[in-house]
């Protein structure tokens, strides 16, 4: 049985959210938790708390053990990006892209 949970349009662009996924992938959910605990970035806050939402999916709605999961597939998705112009030089615009994602963990028994 899979289960899982997804955080839509979070301020954090899926390039750099992938980066922490992959250290987490097919790992079990305690390992996985220990490693978003204690890397120093946003993104993996963010995925940490998707990673415990998906295992509150498990445990609660299906009566899945928590020592038995495993970090099946997590992936981030891009979402809507914000556009934002800064004032350049000769009365010019630049774009800022402020970019967002949707991060998705599937967690299953072993």
């Amino acid at each position: 049985m899979e289960v899982k949970a997804i955080a839509k349009t979070v301020r954090v662009p899926a390039r750099k959210a992938r980066i922490v996924l992959d250290l987490v992938r097919g790992k079990d959910v305690a390992e996985a938790m220990a490693i978003l605990k204690f890397k120093p970035n946003y993104a993996a806050e963010v995925c940490g708390k998707v990673l415990k939402s998906a295992v509150s999916n498990a445990v609660n709605n299906h009566q899945l053990t928590e020592e038995k999961l495993f970090v099946k597939a997590c992936y981030a998705d891009e979402s809507v990006t914000m556009k934002r112009f800064k004032a350049a030089a000769k009365g010019s615009a630049h774009p800022i892209m402020k970019r967002t994602s949707h991060i998705t963990f599937v967690v299953a028994e072993r």
